[in-house]
């Protein structure tokens, strides 16, 4: 157990402090949430409009995280040493390009392309935003994470209606270009308040309850560490299922015969998948700052449990209980409440146990999990086609959250103690300088 953490080089100037820095990256995690989480309305418009199947459109929801993911490590090195600012601005150019290149796409295979440069883009703004949370905060650095990761987790939101509104009014092409360039502009502007953050973090008096490496992790010792690869792991076993139900949220409620039905709740009535879309954004959003702050006080791993474990089973009452709308829209809420959770918790954890100096690096390799647990869209689509049903794809992807919970406490939980303790006592053990 360890300390919190305050800077010993802390940067100067009008925006160099951490709740900007920390406004300022929710603002572009809001920015690009439509670029994963808007993906779901456009997929039956594109199929009705053009013919294609829904597994080949899925395609390139794998070719976004595809590129989303890959270049985060090489990004990585160049955020450590140019700052935020110029990633960010890149990026949220580079994003724009990619929607407007979707709206005009001839083909799937240029739509392909397209999202892959809208990857491109959205990689650099989440890497960089969530990689600059977590160093301008020390004992809370899960909550920043987790407001942070809010950000793409609830930025659709607020969007949902307008997007629904703007297909079935303008045809998807208008909307994806409408609203990648108005996205592209917010990041371009909000990529002016960021700031080098702090190189290092020194100790504090407060004590935590959080378990804190002592060593700053090297690229090649951080993939020779088996904490990295049970990370990974359960970083896949988690994300595949949170993923697919992205991707498939529409495509699911409308197999469900549910998607057009009204639902109210309060005085509030429109289409179930209108409000299952909100609600989902809403609470994958809110959860990430509450499961984020709640493991800066109870710990990492035990709260990964608790979320891997409801997710597992909030999938499996969706496919039992999920036929009615309202049943519908409540039980996708409890799928979402606790696969983003990774989102928060696994940056955090990362810049626990291998350090400050290069965790952009070392998350972003952490990071490719996602990339691996994107196939499982296209081939869940697959699996739909052969078995006409959705029952194997949810029981397959429940039974792998309730697996990593069980990994996070047996498993990760033991293994970094283990490897905390070989860390302090290699430190004890160096000759003094």
């Amino acid at each position: 157990m360890t300390t919190a953490a305050v800077s010993t080089d802390h940067p100067r100037g009008p925006f160099a402090n951490q709740w900007i820095q920390l406004i300022a990256g929710v603002i572009c995690m809001a920015a690009i949430a439509n670029y994963q989480y808007g993906w779901t309305f456009f997929v039956p418009a594109m199929q009705d409009a053009n013919g294609w199947s829904v597994a080949s459109i899925q395609w390139a929801f794998t070719s976004f995280l595809t590129l989303e993911v890959w270049l985060v490590p090489i990004e990585g090195p160049l955020v450590d040493k140019y700052g935020p600012r110029l990633m960010i601005f890149l990026g949220g150019i580079i994003a724009a390009i990619g929607w407007v290149i979707n709206a005009h796409a001839p083909s799937v295979q240029v739509l392909w392309a397209g999202n892959a440069v809208a990857g491109v883009g959205a990689g650099l703004v989440y890497g960089t935003c969530i990689s600059n949370a977590t160093k301008w905060f020390g004992a809370r650095r899960g909550l920043a994470a987790g407001l942070t990761s809010m950000g793409f987790g609830a930025g659709a939101a607020l969007t949902v209606v307008p997007i629904l509104a703007m297909i079935k009014s303008s045809g998807y092409g208008s909307t994806f270009q409408t609203f990648g360039i108005a996205q592209g502009i917010i990041i371009v502007i909000a990529s002016f308040f960021f700031v080098m953050p702090p190189k290092t973090l020194a100790a504090a008096p407060k004590v935590t309850g959080l378990l804190q490496g002592t060593h700053d992790y090297t690229v090649p010792e951080t993939l020779r560490s088996p904490v990295f690869w049970t990370m990974f792991l359960m970083f896949v076993l988690v994300a595949a299922g949170g993923l697919t139900a992205v991707a498939s949220l529409a495509t699911i409620a409308k197999d469900f015969y549910v998607d057009q039905s009204p639902v109210t709740i309060f005085i509030w009535t429109q289409v179930a998948l209108a409000w299952t879309a909100q609600l989902n954004n809403i609470v994958n959003g809110a959860t990430r700052p509450i499961l984020g702050a709640l493991s800066d006080r109870i710990g990492r791993e035990n709260t990964m449990f608790f979320a891997f474990l409801i997710e597992g089973i909030g999938i499996f009452a969706l496919w039992h209980f999920g036929r009615t709308p309202i049943a519908f829209v409540l039980l996708s809420g409890v799928v979402f409440f606790a696969w983003g959770e990774i989102y928060s918790i696994f940056p955090a954890t990362c810049r626990d146990h291998f350090g400050q100096r290069n965790q952009t690096t070392n998350y972003g390799l952490l990071y490719q999990a996602k990339w691996v647990a994107s196939f499982a869209v296209p081939l869940s689509a697959v699996l739909v086609g052969i078995t006409h049903s959705w029952e194997l794809v949810l029981t397959i992807t429940a039974v792998m959250n309730i697996a990593a919970a069980i990994v996070a406490i047996a498993v990760l939980k033991p293994l970094r103690i283990w490897d905390v303790r070989r860390q302090q006592a290699t430190m004890s053990n160096a000759p003094a300088r």
